[in-house]
């Protein structure tokens, strides 16, 4: 595998964990708010290759033991299975982020994972927004986590437009009987689309009535704000 860059530590990634974060190339989504969207749309190099990202993930292993895969969208790589079961060879605690448009992926990492964090995004009427019109995949993705072991969140960025007040009953259907679902502030800072850059975030009071509409939904909310 390469990489667009490595962050060597991270206190927000991974649940509890002190993690470095590995980010990969290219995502099969546009999403309009995407702050990653230089690595996501248009990855340059110099490219980060697994060897030298293995070595200097050993080097550090005293002070950081879990690492983050994150993008882009690291399901697009069909090697990042393999890649996953070096990590775990090695004694890392895996986290593993993804938009979930790659269910077989997915299933085929889930063995080397310890924690995956999976983005639904808006309500599926809305995915076209964001570069698909075919949620099956991510309905399948949904589906292998709440049937799964590795514990997992779904998570989902509130940014207006892509996400209201009316997507919050679909978003709560699709992830229904989940144990954990995140809401998260949208930051209107670098995106993809230079539009969304000036659009005003929900109010945190705003944000809770969202949380408590999709209680039934799932066993705990959290808010990220």
């Amino acid at each position: 595998m390469k990489f667009s860059g490595l962050q060597k530590t991270s206190l927000l990634d991974y649940p509890d964990r002190v993690a470095s974060v590995l980010f990969t190339p290219g995502c099969n989504l546009r999403c309009p708010y995407c702050h990653n969207y230089k690595i996501a749309v248009d990855p340059q190099p110099p490219f980060l290759q697994e060897g030298a990202a293995l070595q200097i993930l050993e080097s550090r292993k005293k002070y950081v033991d879990s690492v983050v895969i994150t993008g882009g969208e690291p399901c697009m790589h069909k090697e990042l299975p393999r890649f996953l079961a070096k990590l775990k060879e090695r004694g890392f605690m895996v986290k593993l982020d993804t938009n979930g448009c790659f269910p077989n992926v997915l299933e085929e990492c889930l063995p080397h994972a310890d924690y995956v964090a999976m983005d639904v995004k808006t309500s599926p009427e809305k995915y076209k927004l964001l570069g698909t019109t075919d949620t099956a995949n991510i309905m399948r993705s949904i589906e292998l986590l709440k049937a799964g072991k590795v514990p997992y969140e779904f998570r989902t960025t509130v940014c207006p437009e892509i996400v209201t007040e009316k997507d919050m009953s679909a978003i709560g259907e699709m992830v229904k009987g989940t144990k954990t679902l995140a809401l998260q502030q949208f930051i209107p800072n670098d995106t993809l689309d230079k539009r969304f850059r000036t659009i005003k975030p929900y109010t945190p009071e705003k944000l809770q009535e969202f949380a408590v509409a999709l209680k039934k939904s799932a066993d705990t909310v959290l808010l990220r704000l």
